[in-house]
């Protein structure tokens, strides 16, 4: 998976944005308002920040090198992710789905049914990938 094929995934999900409010070297996806994603665009090969449970965090970086403690955020929560092409898309795809699934779930109910975010993504009736 490269930098564009990681941005389109993101912006697949429901309610996902896209901005740069750390500069322009760095997107930034939102799911309702709160970042489940951030990818450089200045680093060779390309590096994303995802949010992780922190049980599943550990063990992504013990079978992958390209997954590491995330660069400049909790590293409990966050996982930075090469894309050397070394992890398979799938996987990428679960991460991806993981973090936005994580961030959506910690919103507020209200926000949710008003959206629509959770019912789409799976969160609300508990089919969330895992």
């Amino acid at each position: 998976m490269d930098l564009e094929d990681f941005r389109e995934s993101c912006l697949t999900k429901p309610d996902a944005t896209e901005g740069t409010p750390f500069g322009e070297d760095t997107l930034v996806f939102k799911a309702a308002g709160k970042i489940f994603a951030l990818a450089s665009l200045d680093a060779v090969p390309s590096r994303v920040n995802l949010k992780c449970d922190p049980d599943l965090a550990l063990e992504l970086r013990d079978r992958y090198e390209d997954v590491t403690p995330g660069y400049h955020m909790n590293k409990k929560h966050w996982n930075t992710v090469e894309l050397s092409g070394r992890i398979p898309d799938a996987e990428l795809l679960r991460m991806i789905d993981h973090s936005y699934d994580l961030v959506v779930a910690s919103l507020p109910k209200k926000r949710n049914s008003r959206s629509g975010v959770a019912k789409k993504s799976g969160v609300a009736d508990g089919n969330a990938p895992q």
